[in-house]
């Protein structure tokens, strides 16, 4: 499964959740979603969004996990 690491590369540059709310202009319910993985896909256009903001090349952003996907959402 393929996950972000949005959450680790906050906690590692010393930014919080908030401070990256701030600036992706998205609901924060989204927002929310998105960062946590409670997600099933993500715009191209926020992921460019995480890489210009997080100063971080876009493969950076993800991690491949050994976790089962779930698929009780779908």
């Amino acid at each position: 499964m393929v996950k972000l690491r949005v959450l680790e590369i906050l906690e590692e540059q010393g930014h919080t959740k908030y401070w990256l709310y701030k600036r992706m202009d998205m609901s924060y319910q989204n927002f929310n979603r998105l960062v946590t993985n409670a997600t099933t896909s993500i715009h191209f256009n926020n992921i460019e969004k995480l890489s210009t903001i997080l100063q971080c090349p876009i493969g950076d952003l993800f991690k491949v996990t050994d976790e089962p996907e779930n698929n009780d959402s779908l």
